[in-house]
Protein backbone atom coordinates (compact mmCIF):
# COMPACT_ATOMS: atom_id res chain seq x y z
CA UNK A 1 0.00 0.00 0.00
CA UNK A 2 1.36 3.42 -0.87
CA UNK A 3 2.46 5.54 2.10
CA UNK A 4 0.23 8.44 1.07
CA UNK A 5 -2.82 6.21 1.02
CA UNK A 6 -2.02 4.79 4.45
CA UNK A 7 -1.58 8.25 5.96
CA UNK A 8 -4.92 9.35 4.54
CA UNK A 9 -6.66 6.32 6.01
CA UNK A 10 -5.23 6.80 9.47
CA UNK A 11 -5.38 10.57 9.71
CA UNK A 12 -8.32 12.22 7.95
CA UNK A 13 -10.71 9.42 7.08
CA UNK A 14 -11.41 7.89 10.43
CA UNK A 15 -9.80 10.29 12.93
CA UNK A 16 -9.45 7.56 15.54
CA UNK A 17 -7.12 7.17 18.50
CA UNK A 18 -4.09 4.99 17.88
CA UNK A 19 -5.45 2.33 20.23
CA UNK A 20 -8.35 1.53 17.90
CA UNK A 21 -6.78 -0.27 14.95
CA UNK A 22 -9.90 -2.00 13.60
CA UNK A 23 -12.80 0.47 13.97
CA UNK A 24 -15.25 -0.70 11.30
CA UNK A 25 -15.97 -3.55 8.89
CA UNK A 26 -12.59 -4.86 7.70
CA UNK A 27 -10.54 -2.26 9.55
CA UNK A 28 -9.58 1.30 8.57
CA UNK A 29 -11.52 2.30 5.44
CA UNK A 30 -12.46 -1.39 4.92
CA UNK A 31 -8.96 -2.03 3.57
CA UNK A 32 -8.50 -5.37 5.33
CA UNK A 33 -4.82 -4.94 6.25
CA UNK A 34 -3.27 -4.69 9.72
CA UNK A 35 0.32 -3.83 10.64
CA UNK A 36 0.29 -6.15 13.67
CA UNK A 37 2.83 -8.98 13.89
CA UNK A 38 3.15 -12.44 15.46
CA UNK A 39 -0.36 -13.44 14.42
CA UNK A 40 -0.80 -17.22 14.76
CA UNK A 41 -0.90 -19.45 11.70
CA UNK A 42 -2.23 -22.50 13.51
CA UNK A 43 -5.31 -22.29 15.73
CA UNK A 44 -8.70 -23.82 16.39
CA UNK A 45 -11.26 -24.48 19.10
CA UNK A 46 -8.60 -26.21 21.23
CA UNK A 47 -5.36 -24.64 19.96
CA UNK A 48 -3.80 -21.22 20.65
CA UNK A 49 -7.04 -19.99 22.27
CA UNK A 50 -6.53 -16.89 24.42
CA UNK A 51 -10.24 -16.74 25.19
CA UNK A 52 -13.61 -17.73 23.78
CA UNK A 53 -16.98 -16.08 24.43
CA UNK A 54 -20.30 -17.67 23.49
CA UNK A 55 -22.59 -15.32 21.53
CA UNK A 56 -26.04 -15.33 19.94
CA UNK A 57 -25.86 -15.75 16.14
CA UNK A 58 -25.02 -12.91 13.78
CA UNK A 59 -22.89 -12.29 10.70
CA UNK A 60 -21.37 -8.95 11.74
CA UNK A 61 -17.58 -8.80 12.11
CA UNK A 62 -15.78 -7.70 15.30
CA UNK A 63 -14.66 -4.06 15.54
CA UNK A 64 -12.52 -2.48 18.25
CA UNK A 65 -12.53 0.66 20.36
CA UNK A 66 -9.71 1.45 22.79
CA UNK A 67 -10.74 -1.27 25.26
CA UNK A 68 -13.91 -2.86 23.86
CA UNK A 69 -15.04 -5.11 21.02
CA UNK A 70 -18.42 -4.43 19.42
CA UNK A 71 -20.68 -6.91 17.65
CA UNK A 72 -24.35 -7.27 16.74
CA UNK A 73 -26.50 -10.37 17.15
CA UNK A 74 -30.09 -11.60 17.10
CA UNK A 75 -32.44 -14.29 18.33
CA UNK A 76 -35.99 -15.24 17.34
CA UNK A 77 -37.49 -11.95 18.53
CA UNK A 78 -34.68 -9.53 19.35
CA UNK A 79 -31.73 -7.59 17.95
CA UNK A 80 -28.64 -6.86 20.05
CA UNK A 81 -25.57 -4.66 20.21
CA UNK A 82 -22.94 -6.34 22.40
CA UNK A 83 -19.73 -4.96 23.93
CA UNK A 84 -16.95 -7.27 25.13
CA UNK A 85 -13.87 -6.46 27.15
CA UNK A 86 -11.03 -6.41 24.68
CA UNK A 87 -8.46 -8.10 26.93
CA UNK A 88 -10.60 -10.95 28.29
CA UNK A 89 -13.66 -11.35 26.05
CA UNK A 90 -15.96 -10.79 29.02
CA UNK A 91 -19.34 -9.37 27.98
CA UNK A 92 -19.57 -5.86 29.41
CA UNK A 93 -23.07 -5.06 28.21
CA UNK A 94 -25.74 -6.28 25.81
CA UNK A 95 -28.45 -3.90 24.66
CA UNK A 96 -31.70 -4.94 23.02
CA UNK A 97 -32.60 -2.97 19.89
CA UNK A 98 -36.27 -2.66 18.87
CA UNK A 99 -37.33 -5.06 16.11
CA UNK A 100 -40.56 -3.68 14.65
CA UNK A 101 -40.51 -6.12 11.70
CA UNK A 102 -38.87 -9.24 10.34
CA UNK A 103 -37.94 -8.55 6.75
CA UNK A 104 -37.28 -11.21 4.15
CA UNK A 105 -33.63 -12.29 3.95
CA UNK A 106 -31.49 -14.44 1.72
CA UNK A 107 -30.63 -17.69 3.49
CA UNK A 108 -26.98 -16.61 3.62
CA UNK A 109 -27.87 -13.28 5.24
CA UNK A 110 -28.96 -12.58 8.83
CA UNK A 111 -30.80 -9.85 10.75
CA UNK A 112 -27.38 -8.87 12.19
CA UNK A 113 -25.08 -8.73 9.16
CA UNK A 114 -23.79 -5.11 9.00
CA UNK A 115 -20.81 -4.53 11.29
CA UNK A 116 -20.65 -1.81 13.94
CA UNK A 117 -18.54 1.32 13.45
CA UNK A 118 -16.78 3.00 16.38
CA UNK A 119 -15.07 6.34 16.91
CA UNK A 120 -12.79 4.80 19.53
CA UNK A 121 -15.39 5.12 22.27
CA UNK A 122 -18.99 4.99 21.03
CA UNK A 123 -20.71 2.31 18.91
CA UNK A 124 -22.85 2.92 15.80
CA UNK A 125 -24.95 0.02 14.48
CA UNK A 126 -27.43 -0.58 11.66
CA UNK A 127 -30.11 -3.26 11.35
CA UNK A 128 -32.38 -3.99 8.38
CA UNK A 129 -35.25 -4.54 10.82
CA UNK A 130 -34.78 -1.24 12.66
CA UNK A 131 -32.33 1.38 11.34
CA UNK A 132 -29.45 3.19 13.03
CA UNK A 133 -28.67 3.30 16.76
CA UNK A 134 -25.71 4.55 18.82
CA UNK A 135 -24.46 3.53 22.27
CA UNK A 136 -21.86 5.03 24.56
CA UNK A 137 -18.98 3.01 26.07
CA UNK A 138 -21.08 2.14 29.13
CA UNK A 139 -23.97 0.91 26.98
CA UNK A 140 -26.17 3.96 27.38
CA UNK A 141 -28.24 4.73 24.28
CA UNK A 142 -27.15 8.01 22.72
CA UNK A 143 -29.71 8.20 19.89
CA UNK A 144 -31.73 6.13 17.44
CA UNK A 145 -32.87 6.71 13.84
CA UNK A 146 -35.60 4.28 12.70
CA UNK A 147 -35.40 3.51 8.97
CA UNK A 148 -37.28 1.26 6.55
CA UNK A 149 -38.96 -1.02 5.82
CA UNK A 150 -36.76 -1.83 2.84
CA UNK A 151 -37.71 -3.41 -0.47
CA UNK A 152 -34.75 -5.78 -0.71
CA UNK A 153 -35.62 -9.50 -0.92
CA UNK A 154 -32.14 -10.47 0.33
CA UNK A 155 -32.02 -8.00 3.24
CA UNK A 156 -29.40 -5.25 3.56
CA UNK A 157 -25.69 -5.72 4.19
CA UNK A 158 -23.85 -2.39 4.03
CA UNK A 159 -22.15 -1.36 7.28
CA UNK A 160 -22.10 2.21 8.61
CA UNK A 161 -18.93 4.29 8.25
CA UNK A 162 -17.81 7.44 10.09
CA UNK A 163 -16.55 10.55 8.32
CA UNK A 164 -16.16 14.17 9.47
CA UNK A 165 -18.55 13.84 12.40
CA UNK A 166 -21.16 11.96 10.36
CA UNK A 167 -22.45 8.40 10.20
CA UNK A 168 -22.95 7.38 6.56
CA UNK A 169 -25.32 4.52 5.74
CA UNK A 170 -26.17 3.11 2.31
CA UNK A 171 -29.63 1.52 1.91
CA UNK A 172 -29.96 0.10 -1.61
CA UNK A 173 -33.15 -1.79 -2.48
CA UNK A 174 -35.29 -2.71 -5.47
CA UNK A 175 -37.13 0.57 -4.89
CA UNK A 176 -36.49 3.58 -2.66
CA UNK A 177 -32.67 3.36 -2.49
CA UNK A 178 -30.78 6.13 -0.69
CA UNK A 179 -27.59 7.07 1.12
CA UNK A 180 -27.98 8.90 4.43
CA UNK A 181 -25.66 10.94 6.65
CA UNK A 182 -26.60 11.68 10.26
CA UNK A 183 -24.80 13.67 12.92
CA UNK A 184 -22.47 11.45 14.92
CA UNK A 185 -23.35 13.15 18.22
CA UNK A 186 -27.12 13.53 17.90
CA UNK A 187 -28.34 11.29 15.08
CA UNK A 188 -29.93 14.30 13.38
CA UNK A 189 -30.15 14.04 9.60
CA UNK A 190 -27.42 16.03 7.85
CA UNK A 191 -28.30 14.97 4.30
CA UNK A 192 -30.06 12.23 2.38
CA UNK A 193 -29.59 11.49 -1.31
CA UNK A 194 -32.05 9.31 -3.20
CA UNK A 195 -30.62 6.66 -5.55
CA UNK A 196 -33.54 5.78 -7.87
CA UNK A 197 -31.25 4.14 -10.44
CA UNK A 198 -30.14 1.52 -7.88
CA UNK A 199 -31.62 -1.90 -7.17
CA UNK A 200 -30.55 -4.40 -4.50
CA UNK A 201 -27.05 -3.71 -3.14
CA UNK A 202 -24.92 -4.59 -0.13
CA UNK A 203 -21.61 -2.76 -0.56
CA UNK A 204 -20.17 -0.63 2.29
CA UNK A 205 -18.96 2.87 1.31
CA UNK A 206 -15.27 3.77 1.39
CA UNK A 207 -13.60 7.17 1.73
CA UNK A 208 -11.30 9.16 -0.53
CA UNK A 209 -9.85 12.66 -0.35
CA UNK A 210 -8.23 14.13 -3.45
CA UNK A 211 -5.28 16.48 -3.02
CA UNK A 212 -6.69 19.87 -2.17
CA UNK A 213 -10.24 18.57 -2.40
CA UNK A 214 -13.03 17.64 -0.01
CA UNK A 215 -13.56 14.23 1.49
CA UNK A 216 -15.66 11.91 -0.67
CA UNK A 217 -17.73 8.79 0.11
CA UNK A 218 -17.43 6.25 -2.70
CA UNK A 219 -20.43 3.96 -3.11
CA UNK A 220 -20.68 0.98 -5.46
CA UNK A 221 -24.17 0.21 -6.75
CA UNK A 222 -26.08 -0.92 -9.80
CA UNK A 223 -23.94 0.00 -12.83
CA UNK A 224 -22.36 3.02 -11.13
CA UNK A 225 -19.50 3.76 -8.74
CA UNK A 226 -20.40 7.19 -7.35
CA UNK A 227 -18.39 9.75 -5.36
CA UNK A 228 -20.49 11.81 -2.94
CA UNK A 229 -19.32 14.96 -1.15
CA UNK A 230 -19.24 13.98 2.54
CA UNK A 231 -20.11 17.56 3.51
CA UNK A 232 -23.44 17.82 1.67
CA UNK A 233 -24.10 14.57 -0.25
CA UNK A 234 -23.68 16.09 -3.70
CA UNK A 235 -22.66 13.73 -6.53
CA UNK A 236 -19.19 14.72 -7.72
CA UNK A 237 -18.21 12.07 -10.26
CA UNK A 238 -19.06 8.51 -11.24
CA UNK A 239 -17.95 5.55 -13.32
CA UNK A 240 -20.36 3.24 -15.19
CA UNK A 241 -19.91 -0.45 -15.99
CA UNK A 242 -20.51 -2.16 -12.64
CA UNK A 243 -22.76 -5.20 -12.46
CA UNK A 244 -26.40 -5.01 -11.34
CA UNK A 245 -26.07 -6.40 -7.80
CA UNK A 246 -23.05 -5.17 -5.85
CA UNK A 247 -22.00 -7.14 -2.77
CA UNK A 248 -18.23 -6.76 -2.23
CA UNK A 249 -16.85 -3.53 -0.77
CA UNK A 250 -14.29 -1.61 -2.90
CA UNK A 251 -10.79 -0.89 -1.64
CA UNK A 252 -8.94 2.41 -2.04
CA UNK A 253 -5.18 2.66 -2.44
CA UNK A 254 -3.95 6.20 -2.95
CA UNK A 255 -5.73 7.52 -6.04
CA UNK A 256 -6.92 4.11 -7.25
CA UNK A 257 -9.90 1.98 -6.25
CA UNK A 258 -10.48 -1.69 -7.00
CA UNK A 259 -14.19 -2.39 -7.50
CA UNK A 260 -15.47 -5.96 -7.68
CA UNK A 261 -18.97 -7.11 -8.59
CA UNK A 262 -20.55 -10.43 -9.48
CA UNK A 263 -24.25 -11.13 -10.06
CA UNK A 264 -26.08 -14.05 -11.60
CA UNK A 265 -26.54 -13.88 -15.37
CA UNK A 266 -23.97 -11.14 -15.92
CA UNK A 267 -20.91 -13.17 -16.82
CA UNK A 268 -19.03 -12.08 -19.91
CA UNK A 269 -20.80 -13.37 -23.02
CA UNK A 270 -24.31 -13.39 -21.49
CA UNK A 271 -25.19 -9.87 -22.59
CA UNK A 272 -28.17 -9.48 -24.91
CA UNK A 273 -30.18 -6.75 -26.60
CA UNK A 274 -33.65 -6.31 -25.08
CA UNK A 275 -36.39 -4.23 -26.77
CA UNK A 276 -37.45 -0.94 -25.23
CA UNK A 277 -40.57 -0.78 -23.08
CA UNK A 278 -42.55 0.83 -25.88
CA UNK A 279 -41.47 -1.92 -28.27
CA UNK A 280 -42.31 -4.80 -25.92
CA UNK A 281 -45.72 -3.30 -25.12
CA UNK A 282 -46.62 -3.39 -28.82
CA UNK A 283 -45.95 -7.14 -28.90
CA UNK A 284 -46.95 -8.43 -25.45
CA UNK A 285 -49.40 -5.98 -23.81
CA UNK A 286 -52.56 -7.93 -24.69
CA UNK A 287 -54.97 -5.86 -22.59
CA UNK A 288 -53.33 -2.52 -23.47
CA UNK A 289 -53.03 -1.36 -19.86
CA UNK A 290 -49.50 -0.01 -20.32
CA UNK A 291 -47.78 -2.71 -18.25
CA UNK A 292 -46.83 -6.37 -18.51
CA UNK A 293 -48.18 -9.26 -16.45
CA UNK A 294 -46.61 -12.68 -16.05
CA UNK A 295 -49.40 -14.20 -18.12
CA UNK A 296 -48.74 -11.77 -20.94
CA UNK A 297 -45.11 -12.94 -21.01
CA UNK A 298 -46.02 -16.63 -20.66
CA UNK A 299 -44.86 -17.46 -24.18
CA UNK A 300 -41.97 -15.00 -24.19
CA UNK A 301 -38.25 -15.61 -23.72
CA UNK A 302 -38.44 -13.07 -20.87
CA UNK A 303 -40.81 -15.13 -18.70
CA UNK A 304 -37.99 -16.72 -16.67
CA UNK A 305 -36.71 -13.30 -15.59
CA UNK A 306 -40.09 -11.95 -14.49
CA UNK A 307 -39.73 -12.52 -10.72
CA UNK A 308 -36.35 -10.76 -10.45
CA UNK A 309 -37.57 -7.93 -12.69
CA UNK A 310 -40.77 -7.23 -10.71
CA UNK A 311 -38.95 -4.91 -8.32
CA UNK A 312 -41.96 -3.77 -6.30
CA UNK A 313 -43.54 -7.23 -6.25
CA UNK A 314 -46.95 -6.11 -7.53
CA UNK A 315 -47.18 -8.75 -10.27
CA UNK A 316 -46.59 -6.32 -13.16
CA UNK A 317 -43.62 -4.86 -15.01
CA UNK A 318 -43.85 -1.12 -15.54
CA UNK A 319 -41.45 1.13 -17.43
CA UNK A 320 -38.79 1.57 -14.70
CA UNK A 321 -38.71 -2.14 -13.99
CA UNK A 322 -38.42 -3.07 -17.65
CA UNK A 323 -35.67 -0.51 -18.28
CA UNK A 324 -33.74 -1.78 -15.25
CA UNK A 325 -34.07 -5.28 -16.70
CA UNK A 326 -32.76 -4.04 -20.08
CA UNK A 327 -29.82 -2.44 -18.32
CA UNK A 328 -29.14 -5.60 -16.33
CA UNK A 329 -28.91 -7.66 -19.55
CA UNK A 330 -26.14 -5.35 -20.83
CA UNK A 331 -23.97 -5.42 -17.70
CA UNK A 332 -20.99 -7.66 -17.10
CA UNK A 333 -19.32 -8.98 -13.93
CA UNK A 334 -15.75 -7.81 -13.36
CA UNK A 335 -13.17 -6.44 -11.03
CA UNK A 336 -11.96 -3.08 -12.29
CA UNK A 337 -9.23 -0.63 -11.38
CA UNK A 338 -10.59 2.91 -11.24
CA UNK A 339 -8.56 6.10 -11.15
CA UNK A 340 -10.22 8.35 -8.57
CA UNK A 341 -11.33 11.92 -9.07
CA UNK A 342 -12.85 14.21 -11.66
CA UNK A 343 -16.28 15.69 -12.31
CA UNK A 344 -19.32 14.04 -13.87
CA UNK A 345 -19.12 10.82 -15.90
CA UNK A 346 -15.49 9.66 -15.78
CA UNK A 347 -15.99 6.19 -17.27
CA UNK A 348 -13.91 6.72 -20.39
CA UNK A 349 -11.03 8.37 -18.55
CA UNK A 350 -10.92 6.62 -15.18
CA UNK A 351 -11.34 2.88 -15.86
CA UNK A 352 -7.77 1.58 -16.01
CA UNK A 353 -8.40 -2.15 -16.56
CA UNK A 354 -11.00 -4.89 -16.06
CA UNK A 355 -10.71 -8.60 -15.26
CA UNK A 356 -13.67 -10.90 -15.89
CA UNK A 357 -12.84 -14.43 -14.69
CA UNK A 358 -12.93 -16.38 -11.40
CA UNK A 359 -14.79 -13.60 -9.59
CA UNK A 360 -16.04 -13.91 -6.00
CA UNK A 361 -19.73 -13.51 -5.26
CA UNK A 362 -19.52 -11.88 -1.81
CA UNK A 363 -15.91 -11.57 -0.52
CA UNK A 364 -14.25 -8.21 -1.10
CA UNK A 365 -10.88 -7.98 -2.86
CA UNK A 366 -7.66 -7.63 -0.87
CA UNK A 367 -4.62 -5.54 -1.80
CA UNK A 368 -1.52 -6.53 0.13
CA UNK A 369 2.17 -6.01 -0.59
CA UNK A 370 1.50 -4.97 -4.19
CA UNK A 371 -0.69 -7.98 -5.06
CA UNK A 372 -4.47 -7.96 -5.52
CA UNK A 373 -6.20 -11.10 -4.21
CA UNK A 374 -9.64 -12.55 -5.01
CA UNK A 375 -11.15 -15.48 -3.07
CA UNK A 376 -14.21 -17.20 -4.54
CA UNK A 377 -16.39 -20.19 -3.75
CA UNK A 378 -14.65 -23.50 -4.23
CA UNK A 379 -11.59 -22.08 -2.49
CA UNK A 380 -10.16 -20.50 -5.65
CA UNK A 381 -7.50 -17.89 -4.82
CA UNK A 382 -6.42 -15.58 -7.65
CA UNK A 383 -3.51 -13.16 -7.41
CA UNK A 384 -3.55 -10.23 -9.86
CA UNK A 385 -1.01 -7.55 -10.73
CA UNK A 386 -2.80 -4.40 -9.47
CA UNK A 387 -1.13 -2.29 -12.16
CA UNK A 388 -2.40 -4.31 -15.12
CA UNK A 389 -5.00 -6.85 -13.92
CA UNK A 390 -2.94 -9.75 -15.29
CA UNK A 391 -2.99 -13.07 -13.43
CA UNK A 392 0.07 -13.80 -11.32
CA UNK A 393 -1.08 -17.10 -9.82
CA UNK A 394 -4.33 -18.98 -9.39
CA UNK A 395 -5.02 -22.15 -7.42
CA UNK A 396 -7.31 -23.91 -4.96
CA UNK A 397 -7.00 -23.80 -1.19
CA UNK A 398 -6.96 -27.53 -0.58
CA UNK A 399 -8.94 -28.36 2.53
CA UNK A 400 -11.15 -25.28 2.17
CA UNK A 401 -13.13 -25.92 -1.03
CA UNK A 402 -16.31 -24.36 0.35
CA UNK A 403 -18.54 -21.33 -0.12
CA UNK A 404 -17.12 -17.99 1.04
CA UNK A 405 -18.98 -15.04 2.57
CA UNK A 406 -16.20 -13.70 4.80
CA UNK A 407 -13.67 -11.34 3.17
CA UNK A 408 -9.90 -11.99 3.24
CA UNK A 409 -7.65 -9.96 5.53
CA UNK A 410 -3.87 -9.67 5.83
CA UNK A 411 -1.21 -9.14 8.49
CA UNK A 412 2.31 -10.27 9.33
CA UNK A 413 3.04 -11.34 5.74
CA UNK A 414 0.02 -13.65 5.71
CA UNK A 415 -3.50 -13.73 4.30
CA UNK A 416 -6.43 -15.16 6.26
CA UNK A 417 -9.56 -16.42 4.50
CA UNK A 418 -12.56 -18.04 6.21
CA UNK A 419 -15.00 -20.32 4.41
CA UNK A 420 -18.65 -20.77 5.35
CA UNK A 421 -17.90 -24.26 6.74
CA UNK A 422 -15.33 -22.76 9.10
CA UNK A 423 -12.09 -23.63 7.30
CA UNK A 424 -9.66 -20.75 7.78
CA UNK A 425 -6.75 -20.82 5.35
CA UNK A 426 -3.48 -19.09 6.17
CA UNK A 427 -1.51 -18.13 3.06
CA UNK A 428 2.01 -16.80 2.69
CA UNK A 429 1.48 -13.58 0.76
CA UNK A 430 3.23 -12.92 -2.52
CA UNK A 431 3.03 -13.09 -6.28
CA UNK A 432 3.69 -16.82 -5.94
CA UNK A 433 1.55 -17.29 -2.81
CA UNK A 434 1.72 -20.50 -0.79
CA UNK A 435 -0.81 -22.21 1.47
CA UNK A 436 0.63 -22.50 4.99
CA UNK A 437 -2.21 -24.08 6.96
CA UNK A 438 -5.96 -24.76 6.99
CA UNK A 439 -7.59 -24.49 10.42
CA UNK A 440 -10.97 -26.06 11.15
CA UNK A 441 -13.22 -24.03 13.47
CA UNK A 442 -15.81 -26.82 13.68
CA UNK A 443 -18.52 -24.17 13.17
CA UNK A 444 -19.78 -21.95 10.38
CA UNK A 445 -18.07 -18.61 9.69
CA UNK A 446 -19.67 -15.68 7.87
CA UNK A 447 -17.90 -12.81 9.65
CA UNK A 448 -14.56 -11.37 8.54
CA UNK A 449 -11.62 -12.08 10.91
CA UNK A 450 -9.70 -9.24 12.56
CA UNK A 451 -5.90 -9.40 13.07
CA UNK A 452 -5.27 -6.99 15.94
CA UNK A 453 -2.85 -6.80 18.91
CA UNK A 454 -0.76 -9.81 17.76
CA UNK A 455 -3.97 -11.81 17.89
CA UNK A 456 -6.56 -13.09 15.45
CA UNK A 457 -10.23 -12.60 16.33
CA UNK A 458 -12.68 -14.96 14.63
CA UNK A 459 -16.44 -14.93 14.99
CA UNK A 460 -18.17 -18.22 14.32
CA UNK A 461 -21.87 -18.97 14.35
CA UNK A 462 -21.80 -19.53 18.12
CA UNK A 463 -18.81 -17.68 19.59
CA UNK A 464 -16.06 -15.08 19.30
CA UNK A 465 -12.54 -16.50 19.57
CA UNK A 466 -9.32 -14.70 20.36
CA UNK A 467 -6.24 -16.62 19.16
CA UNK A 468 -2.61 -15.87 19.99
CA UNK A 469 0.68 -17.70 19.83
CA UNK A 470 1.15 -19.35 23.22
CA UNK A 471 4.81 -20.37 22.94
Amino acid sequence: MRIGGLLLLLSWALQLPASSEWPQFRGPNAFGVSDTTDVPSEFGPSKNVAWKTALPPGHSSPVFSADQIFLTAYDADHLYVIALERSTGRILWRREVPRPRKQKLHNSNSPASPSVATDGKNAYAFFTDFGLVSYGPDGNERWRVPLGPFDNPFGLGASPVLAQGKVIQVCDSETGSFVLAVDQKSGAKVWRVERPEMTRGFSTPVLYQPNGGRLQALVAGTNRFIAYDVENGAEIWWVRGLTWQMKPTPIVDGDTAYVLGWAGGADQGNQAAVPSFAEILKVEDANHDGKLSKNELADSQYKQDFADSDLDGDGFLEEREWEKYRERRTLVNSVMAVKLGGTGDMTERNVLWRFYKSLPNVPSPLLYQSVLYLVKEGGILTALDPATGSVLKQGRLKGALDFYYSSPVAADGKIYTASQDGHISVIKAGRDWELIAVNDMDDEVYATPAPVDHRLYVRTKSALYCFRNTR
